[in-house]
């Protein structure tokens, strides 16, 4: 149970309870970091509108490429929740999440391709404290995807490193979206409801 508990279904505003539906045709479930953010509205909406923004806005990379990066922050800083969900939307995609239990060989495995393992190291560089990205790596990156590309790639990184620490931070864990490497929540088209806060 998270150290704040989340707002149950039940005992949610009219507005919660719209955005708690949506949330469940995206992704089969409320997740429970929404839940948890309810209780301070303003911080849930902006939080929201900024992920929307920050999704739609993120389409210079590759889908693999943004992934990856994002999976392996979340790997690294151990936030179960962001693993899971990371897990499944990477399924969603249609890539192989059956490497992501090599990824600690990212550098070696056949299982990544070369822009792959640049991101990967990037987000290495940019999770580990201090901050150990060098001007070599970011002009890789730039000759690789362009500066478009490489800011984007920071931005999704930097993000991922906010939602880690601070889903950790208030233990907030794994949902159950995979289990292993089966996603147990279908395509979120098809998504029936998983489970609710409360209920």
């Amino acid at each position: 149970m998270p150290r704040i508990p989340g707002i149950p279904t039940k005992e949610a505003s009219p507005l919660l309870r719209v955005i708690y539906w949506y949330a469940k045709r995206r992704v089969g479930a409320v997740p429970e970091p929404f839940s948890v953010l309810a209780r301070h509205r303003k911080l849930m909406m902006a939080s929201a509108r900024h992920e929307m923004a920050a999704a739609k806005a993120s389409k210079v990379l590759p889908t693999n490429v943004r992934e990856i990066a994002v999976y392996r922050v979340a790997q690294r800083l151990g936030c179960s929740w962001c693993v899971d969900i990371g897990t499944m939307l990477q399924k969603h995609e249609g890539l192989d999440i059956e490497r992501l239990e090599r990824i600690d060989d990212y550098a070696t495995s056949p299982a990544y391709n070369h822009q792959e393992r640049l991101a990967v190291a990037y987000a290495d560089a940019m999770t580990t404290s201090p901050v150990t990205v060098t001007d070599e790596q970011v002009a890789e990156l730039v000759a690789e995807f362009g500066r478009d590309g490489a800011l984007e790639l920071t931005y999704q990184v930097g993000l991922e490193n906010m939602r880690a620490r601070m889903f950790s931070a208030l233990d907030i864990r794994d949902q159950g979206f995979t289990s292993g490497d089966a996603c147990l929540i279908p395509v979120p088209a098809d998504a029936p409801a998983l489970n609710d806060p409360g209920e």
